[in-house]
């Protein structure tokens, strides 16, 4: 039987391009898929030049960074790999 959480990632410089979309691995739990979600962007975010701004960080993770999500019939499993993106930008920017 399939693991209920399924972890995809799309290629933000290939926007809408399904040949571009890769399937990361499954996951027996939700806690374990958003893991490996926020793994994939923070290791586009740890190469990337954090000496500039928050929003020049997050528009080149928009731009050239990978957009992790899970698909599963979980209603209360919700990850928006933008949203972390954003987060993980400001927090960068700070130091």
């Amino acid at each position: 039987m399939d693991k209920p959480y399924v972890v995809y990632v799309n290629e933000n410089s290939h926007y809408m391009d399904e040949e571009e979309r890769y399937k990361l691995g499954e996951f027996d739990d939700c806690q374990s898929a958003v893991v490996a979600c926020k793994r994939i962007v923070d290791e586009f975010l740890e190469k990337a030049d954090n000496n500039v701004s928050a929003d020049d960080l997050f528009k080149e993770y928009t731009t050239f960074g990978e957009d992790s999500w899970v698909i599963t019939s979980d209603k209360d499993c919700k990850f928006s790999a933008w949203e972390y993106a954003k987060e993980r930008c400001r927090e960068l920017a700070r130091k």
